[in-house]
């Protein structure tokens, strides 16, 4: 079992930043791939970014590649997601999941086992 905390979210300008973590406990953190995901009202919940286990790779979904950034700190056991240049459709909760996987990068949700609780991102314009 992954317990997962996500924080860091909250009311932002278009174009702020806002850095989201995600601090596991429990199993061995370093032993999942680990991915981003958001779901705005009235929407699915789509894929943002995902990391190896190691952060060598990553893979972030189109609508934010060059805006977001995906990074891991095995040693303090956190996720991030760094976000730039913010835009109204943005808003959404963001999760963080840990990946069935090891080193494999999945953009399903149906390949995360454990997920946070999600944390709210609004941005205003």
């Amino acid at each position: 079992q992954v317990q997962l905390v996500e924080s860091g979210g909250g009311l932002v300008q278009a174009g702020g930043s806002l850095r989201l973590s995600c601090a596991a406990s429990g199993r061995t953190f370093s032993n999942y791939a680990m991915g981003w995901f958001r779901q705005a009202p009235g929407k699915e919940r789509e894929f943002v970014a995902t990391i190896s286990w190691g952060g060598s790779r990553a893979y972030a979904a189109d609508s934010v590649r060059g805006r977001f950034t995906i990074s891991r700190d095995n040693a303090k056991n956190t996720l991030y997601l760094q976000m730039n240049s913010l835009k109204p459709e943005d808003t959404a909760v963001y999760y963080c999941a840990a990946s069935i996987f090891k080193d494999r990068l999945s953009t399903s949700a149906t390949m995360y086992r454990y997920w946070g609780q999600g944390t709210q991102v609004t941005v205003s314009s």
